[in-house]
């Protein structure tokens, strides 16, 4: 079960007001994700609910098999299902037919956001250096901060109380949410998202050890590039590198509470669950999955299409498309078997002193 960085789950689905204030037909949502109605077109949703809680007058829908008994019962309006979906009991709420639910759903989502009123305008307690250029339509909310020589692209969001350090390149359209700190000379892409509380550009954890048995702090020179379509979750940290960049790739999606150190590289299209920790100058691949608590060794190196179990321990370098799981980490089928082994291995020893009795 590899983890799959999805942060639409159930749980924040439930009485969630997505629509807020809007109404939709049943049949004005199959026009927009290009689906089928199967029942009552003019039904009217304004809400989202997970599907076992869902009521009336909400929208759900169903992509995991293991949540369908629930559409017998739920009592949501309208659901969104997989077009080859055959309902084996009576159901009363109306379907939406479609090729792949999970992604129309998303679909949806995105053309709400589309329609939402987006935040502009500078707001008068916020702080900007005369030095720093502001692009069109921006936003810079309450009691944030810009400092010198900044470049903000065209549409981007500084939400309130978030701090832009000095000589910071933001790129187009990218949203700075909540509380965010970014340190100088740290690069930003455009169409970015970079959730409440995270800290970009901090100093590296870099300490020499003296012969008296204390350690003296090495300079942090280097700084943090993060490159176009980058999501990084809240209360993450990504740290500046001692030399040269830390540098994450395009489209890299980064969950709450990951620690990148420094002169880390993150390879294109890769995704990290939450409290995950990546040691100093660790080089991953693109298109990786690696899942929560993971801890990867410094100075190795993670190929292309690595898939890293929730908890596993990386200590050396791992070639491209292995599967891996363990402490330290071993092939994931290697794994699977052992394990059966681990959990008889009790029994093992008592058959083995039986043995040695015998003999």
């Amino acid at each position: 079960n590899y983890i799959l960085i999805i942060k639409l789950t159930y749980d924040n689905l439930y009485n969630f007001s997505i629509f807020a204030e809007m109404i939709f037909t049943a049949l004005q949502i199959a026009e927009i994700i290009d689906g089928k109605v199967d029942g009552d077109p003019s039904i009217k949703v304004s809400k989202l609910s997970k599907i076992e809680n869902g009521k009336k007058g909400s929208l759900t829908f169903l992509s995991n098999p293991k949540y369908t008994p629930f559409i017998y019962s739920t009592n949501a309006s309208v659901t969104i299902v997989n077009e080859s979906f055959i309902p084996e009991q009576d159901i009363t709420t109306t379907l939406l037919r479609v090729k792949n639910a999970y992604d129309s759903f998303s679909q949806l989502l995105d053309y709400y956001e589309e329609r939402i009123d987006i935040p502009k305008g500078i707001s008068s307690s916020s702080e900007i250096h005369e030095t720093s250029k502001i692009g069109k339509d921006c936003f810079v909310g309450s009691f944030s901060f810009i400092g010198k020589n900044c470049v903000i692209g065209d549409n981007v969001q500084i939400h309130p109380q978030s701090y832009i350090s000095d000589n910071v390149h933001i790129g187009s359209n990218t949203i700075i949410r909540q509380g965010v700190k970014v340190l100088h000379n740290t690069l930003i892409g455009s169409f970015c998202v970079i959730h409440s509380g995270a800290i970009i550009g901090s100093d590296g954890f870099g300490f020499s050890p003296q012969n008296d048995g204390s350690f003296n702090k090495v300079p942090q020179t280097g700084n943090v590039i993060i490159k176009d379509f980058v999501d990084i979750g809240s209360n993450t940290t990504i740290d500046k590198a001692t030399l040269g960049s830390t540098i994450i790739g395009k489209g890299v999606k980064l969950d709450n509470l990951v620690q990148i150190a420094h002169n880390v590289t993150i390879g294109e299209n890769t995704v990290i669950a939450a409290q995950t920790g990546i040691a100093g100058s660790a080089k991953i691949g693109n298109n990786c999955m690696i899942g929560g608590q993971v801890g990867v060794a410094g100075h190795i190196t993670i190929g292309d299409h690595v898939k890293i179990q929730g908890q596993t321990g990386v200590t050396s370098n791992i070639k491209n498309g292995v599967s891996i799981q363990g402490t330290p980490a071993m092939v994931f089928k290697d794994y699977s078997k052992s394990y059966i082994y681990f959990r008889k291995f009790p029994d093992i020893v008592t058959r083995l002193e039986n043995l040695e009795k015998q003999l």
